[in-house]
């Protein structure tokens, strides 16, 4: 697999897509963080490490009715493109509704507590 974390974003997608409550898929610390910024944020209901030997990573997705929370998920920076801003260059999704995800130097985190830090980096998804 040449790019892990959009095969986690597409297996979010396809799992609120078919109301499927929950999901497995093999751990990363990368896919982690992203995980527990959606739980943070309020996208996913929950996330946990599964495993000693072979870690699974089990996401409890969130819905309202028959629909997702989580709208939309766009990777943005892909091993053939990396995307890297400036602390003043941090896209705003959809104005201020969604939430772009970052790899910085200090960690993973959002758009927001970026700015706050005075931080740029790479620019990993939009969710919305």
């Amino acid at each position: 697999m040449t790019d892990p974390i959009s095969d986690f974003l597409t297996r979010i997608r396809n799992a609120g897509r078919a109301l499927l409550p929950v999901i497995e898929m093999p751990h990363s610390r990368t896919k982690e963080g992203i995980a527990r910024i959606m739980v943070r944020e309020g996208y996913i209901a929950d996330c946990a490490v599964e495993g000693a030997k072979l870690k699974k990573l089990k996401l409890k997705l969130k819905f309202n009715g028959r629909k997702g929370v989580i709208e939309g998920l766009r990777r943005v920076s892909r091993p053939g493109l990396r995307h890297y801003v400036a602390v003043d260059k941090i896209p705003r999704v959809l104005g201020g509704l969604g939430v772009a995800i970052l790899s910085t130097p200090r960690g993973l985190m959002t758009g927001t507590e970026a700015r706050k830090q005075n931080l740029g980096g790479e620019v990993l998804c939009y969710v919305w």
